[in-house]
């Protein structure tokens, strides 16, 4: 049961996160104002609205105008909706009354985080862009709420350090080819999210899942070499992947050496 509510309001929480996208690059608030077709601007009532639900039940049209919608919509809602499923199994005992306070602010962090996480990452795969406004609202959020939990301010320190520093450095070795500005501060928000060491692991998954993905288009024709990628979503997938499992990877590295 518990799960099965977690799934919804997922759900919900991912179509707020659609509004944001779309809102954030007209520069709209999104605050306010209630929800309309892109194309027709007619207003949407609340049975267009369902989420997920809606996009099949309309054929994935505009009820009114029948300009067929982005299929980003269904796939952000049912994405948000895995990933809190996936963090409140990670963090919330399978008895949820023997769960401690901290164990649900921690759920509290972390969903917020993955909620920073889905922005950026669909922000930057749609628009080649990382907004200011999503990332470092979701840097300072990340380091208060690891500094209440408990993780050590020094660790945090490093790690936003090592975060940005790793991006600065080839920022201003390329002068500004390699990267853009935008991966200095999500290597900020990588560092206060996920502290020290958990911030490396990141980047060592996010730029080994970058290589295997990039060959595969390229190899499929989907991309050249001198094409722009959006590394962002590359660092978010490395983040999460990092966040939820990041300890147990750590752990079965060193054990590799342990046994040989």
């Amino acid at each position: 049961m518990e799960i099965a509510l977690v799934f919804i309001f997922g759900l919900f929480l991912g179509s707020f996160l659609n509004v944001v996208i779309f809102r954030l690059r007209r520069e709209e608030t999104f605050v306010r104002g209630r929800s309309k077709c892109l194309f027709c601007s007619h207003q949407l009532h609340p049975q267009d609205l369902v989420p997920f639900f809606s996009y099949f039940y309309l054929g994935g049209k505009c009820r009114y105008c029948k300009h067929k919608f982005s299929a980003q919509y269904p796939m952000v809602e049912l994405l948000t909706a895995l990933s809190l499923v996936l963090v409140f199994i990670k963090v919330i005992p399978s008895d949820i009354y023997q769960a401690t306070y901290m164990q649900w602010l921690a759920l509290l962090n972390w969903w917020v985080a993955v909620a920073f996480l889905i922005l950026i990452f669909v922000y930057d795969l749609k628009y080649y862009l990382v907004a200011d406004a999503v990332v470092l609202p979701a840097a300072a959020i990340a380091f208060v709420f690891n500094l209440v939990l408990g993780m050590d301010i020094w660790k945090l320190l490093l790690a936003c350090l090592v975060g940005a520093g790793f991006f600065l450095l080839q920022f201003v070795v390329s002068k500004g080819k390699w990267i853009g500005e935008g991966d200095i501060r999500i290597g900020l928000f990588m560092g206060a999210l996920l502290g020290w060491p958990n911030v490396l692991l990141a980047l060592v998954l996010s730029y080994t899942l970058g290589s295997v993905i990039s060959i595969f288009l390229i190899l499929g024709n989907k991309k050249k070499w001198t094409d722009r990628v959006p590394f962002g979503t590359f660092l978010t997938m490395g983040t999460f992947a990092a966040l939820l499992y990041g300890s147990e990877i750590i752990r079965w590295y060193f054990n590799l050496f342990l046994f040989y």
